[in-house]
């Protein structure tokens, strides 16, 4: 009886593996059927199963899409230790292929093979394989290099070269008979900890950094960072350059692409369908290359994405990229290796120029999944941040890296450190620096700076001068003193502003700081404003404005703060501000305000503000007092709780006031990226036209951000309000489809902006002038209009122009219903 009972036993449960036929790879979400039941009994989400039931089991069906359904027959000496292998059906839709090496015309996609073949790859979207375990590790070899390209003699004989000619000893011959010379070398080794269960937990360590000569120039080392962004081949859009590329693999591929199957070939031991694509139209930002499509799972072996001869990026000769993918299992993908290689060139595109190219390439290796991760390797450490922690000996490197250098890569850290020893390179890598940072190194220790303020106008100070400096011994500073005079040849006054900060943790980046400023400044540009010493309103020095304007004011300002960083990226920030404000021009800008009764013409302020400000997703260079952030997509989200007290420091009156804002760019697949920008507040007591909300007007006649082209200064004030400003840029996808216009590689921006608010009767009687001042409180104001950007020649277009029109609010007087702004917008 117990033999028997243990008999009935086995063959009441049954456990085995499902593995694919053909790679023997183990497969998930397959629906086992017990004996002839219509219901699964079970949907596997790992490679192992287990099933129980209540009767004999006399055998098992395993069904998948996609795969051939299998069925075992089960006994008591089989039941346990099942082992399943589901083979991958064939695509009924794909009767037969033909290669063709032309490019062949088709009535319509569906006889073309190639869309059969992508309609699998679109159906079998896999994920980044990452996400499925419940923890993963691996390694990442990065390594980026700039050579100067399409050299020759007569170039290599400039001036320019004198006492530098030795570099060329390092030059190469490339394929178009030119010379290539290495000029930047960096090499990088980061461990990746992810945890996705039971919280989602993901860590990035450098463990060992090397470049050639360049340590401390942090601003080439990090333009040469900037370049590059994350993408997955499996995405609709992506990202270069923060602007969106459509993919070849996407879902809307055939919207832009046409396909053409070329031949089938081996790639790493798997058979894969080769499919050339290129877009449709030539003036759109899209890539031309190659697909190498597994013939069984559909999975993507590799992809290259080149650019077309017609690309509209500013700076960008070409780009290409190289992506490989290992495939797990049917549902995921895991990147193996990606080479990026961008063509920069400052003005002209053509295929001859002079350039620069940067190569990226980029190894992912030593994969593992499922293994115990310490909670503490999470945690930011102190060693992180250390200089010293990233210094490695040659030895290390040859054993570190994937592949070993070439003996032009070999000869770039022996040029950079020759060079590093030669007066002359120093000076212009000097030369770069100062106009890529604003500020010129004078000598140890100090730069002089922001050079790009040195001249203002306005109405109050007429001609204006301002000379500033700042300390700086090296990029991870964790102290800075910062200080500048201005002085204005119409009022005959001197200004001032000077502050000192001191960071006491590189990890939660704990500092506190001090500064006091006496100025004048153009207020109501800004709804959040920033108390710091430092910030600079663009409109105090404005050179051309339309109308008249005298709305200034005069500051004596002094402000200390402490913040920290409990967590990458939020940053808690607390403020305590002693101001007193007064009209800079009294005869034509009244700041005066009643209190008890009195007429008081300044007004003194005191107030503690705190902010919590989150940066998701942004990526910084350097551990100093100051950092460099990396181009992203990251959104900006500011909270802030400002306290105004009454008598402290002649604090002349209390008040609570709430301000939230939020940016955000977003990549609208190949229709370009929007810019979306929303700010919301409210005051909730009485206070004088100087510490109200001022909808941010803007009279000069250049581009400012989150300000309303058309509004005057102070036109609109609100004790409550809410901002909004949609701004969309085309990537010229419009102006593409114009002959002749679309030569000229411009690109179209359109944008709406909007403020709702109200003012209460209180807010305006405080002041002397109160009742001109008035909300937007009968209907929402609005602008809108279109832009042109791009404009330049050759590579170098970097100039704007905005045309606005003032939606409502049309019978105030002094108003503007149309505009123009322009200005300079470097990017790409």
């Amino acid at each position: 009886m117990l033999f028997i009972s243990t008999l009935t036993y086995a063959q009441n449960t049954a456990n085995g593996r499902i593995t694919d036929a053909k790679t023997n790879k183990e497969i998930t979400g397959v629906d086992i059927f017990i004996n002839d039941n219509t219901e699964p009994i079970l949907k596997t989400s790992l490679g192992s199963f287990t099933v129980q039931s209540d009767s004999l089991i006399t055998k098992l069906k395993f069904s998948k899409k996609n795969y051939s359904t299998e069925t075992v027959t089960v006994t008591p000496e089989n039941a346990q230790n099942i082992f399943v292998k589901l083979s991958q059906e064939k695509v009924s839709s794909i009767d037969e292929i033909v290669i063709h090496n032309e490019k062949p015309k088709y009535k319509n996609k569906k006889e073309n093979p190639a869309y059969a073949i992508m309609q699998e790859v679109w159906k079998r979207k896999r994920n980044n394989g990452l996400e499925k375990f419940n923890t993963y590790t691996y390694k990442e070899y990065e390594k980026i290099q700039f050579d100067a390209n399409n050299l020759d003699s007569a170039f290599m004989s400039k001036k320019i070269f004198n006492k530098l000619d030795f570099i060329f000893e390092y030059a190469d011959s490339t394929a178009s008979g030119k010379i290539g010379l290495p000029i930047f070398l960096n090499e990088s080794i980061y461990e990746n900890f992810g945890e996705n269960k039971p919280g989602k937990k993901t860590k990035r360590l450098l463990v060992a950094q090397k470049t050639s000569g360049f340590q401390d120039n942090q601003v080439i080392t990090i333009t040469a960072k900037n370049l590059y962004r994350d993408i997955n081949i499996y995405d609709n859009t992506l990202n270069y350059f923060d602007i969106g590329f459509p993919s070849p693999v996407g879902s809307n591929g055939f919207s832009t692409y046409d396909y053409n199957l070329t031949d089938t070939i081996s790639i790493h031991g798997e058979n894969a369908y080769k499919i050339r694509y290129q877009p449709k139209r030539k003036e759109v930002l899209a890539f031309q290359g190659y697909l190498y499509i597994d013939t069984d799972s559909y999975a993507v072996l590799g992809a290259t994405l080149k650019s077309t001869q017609k690309i509209n990026v500013n700076f960008i000769n070409s780009i290409s990229t190289e992506l490989e993918y290992d495939n797990p299992d049917e549902n995921t993908f895991l990147p193996k290796k990606f080479i990026t290689e961008i063509e920069l060139t400052p003005f002209a595109k053509k295929r001859t120029s002079k350039s620069i190219i940067a190569k990226r390439s980029v190894d992912y290796s030593q994969y593992e999944f499922n293994k115990p991760i310490d909670d503490k390797t999470f945690t930011r450490k102190a060693e992180e941040y250390d200089a010293k922690f990233v210094d490695k000996d040659d030895a290390y490197w040859v054993k570190a890296r994937p592949d070993s250098l070439s003996k032009a890569e070999q000869g770039v850290y022996e040029m950079l450190d020759r060079l590093q020893q030669t007066p002359k390179f120093n000076r212009i890598v000097k030369i770069y620096e100062t106009l890529a940072s604003g500020y010129y190194n004078a000598f140890k220790g100090i730069d002089i700076g922001p050079i790009f303020s040195i001249y203002g106008k306005n109405e109050v100070e007429g001609d204006r001068i301002r000379l500033g400096a700042r300390t700086y011994f090296g990029q991870n500073d964790p102290w800075r003193v910062q200080f500048y005079t201005a002085y204005g040849f119409k009022d005959q006054k001197v200004k001032y502003g000077a502050e000192a900060r001191y960071m006491f943790n590189r990890v939660n980046r704990f500092m506190i700081g001090a500064g006091t400023k006496r100025d004048i400044e153009q207020l109501g540009v800004q709804l959040t404003t920033d108390d710091g010493i430092m910030a600079r309103t663009f409109a105090s020095s404005t050179l051309f404005a339309r109308g008249e304007n005298a709305s200034l004011s005069s500051i004596n300002k002094t402000n200390i703060f402490a913040a920290i960083e409990p967590w990458k990226n939020f940053q808690i920030r607390v403020d305590g501000t002693l101001q007193s404000i007064k009209s800079a021009n009294p005869e034509k800008f009244s700041l005066m305000y009643f209190r008890d009764g009195d007429l008081r013409k300044t007004l003194n302020d005191s107030h503690v503000t705190l902010s919590l400000i989150a940066r998701p997703g942004a990526k910084f260079s350097q551990t100093g007092v100051d950092r460099y952030e990396h181009g992203t997509l990251a959104p900006t989200i500011i909270l802030k709780y400002t306290r105004g007290i009454e008598g402290l420091f002649n604090g002349d009156f209390n008040y609570n006031r709430l301000q939230f804002m939020f940016y955000k760019p977003v990549l609208i697949g190949s229709w370009g990226k929007t810019l979306v920008s929303f700010e919301a507040g409210k005051t909730f007591d009485t206070v004088p036209l100087a510490l109200q909300n001022v909808v941010p007007g803007n009279q000069s006649y250049s581009l400012a951000q989150n300000t309303f082209a058309q509004l005057n200064y102070y036109e609109f004030v609100a004790d409550t309000y809410t901002t909004l400003h949609l701004e969309h840029h085309f990537n010229g996808k419009i102006l593409s489809y114009i002959p002749l216009i679309k030569k000229l590689k411009l690109r179209e921006i359109a944008f709406i902006r909007s403020a709702y608010g109200t003012l209460s009767d209180a807010s305006k009687a405080i002041n002397v002038d109160g009742f001109k001042y008035s909300a937007p409180s009968e209907q929402i104001y609005f602008e809108y209009g279109f832009g042109i950007e791009n404009i330049g020649i050759g590579n170098l277009r970097i100039f704007r122009v905005d045309f606005n029109w003032r939606g409502n609010y049309l019978d105030r007087p002094d108003i503007s219903t149309f505009g123009v702004k322009a200005g300079f917008q470097v990017g790409f």
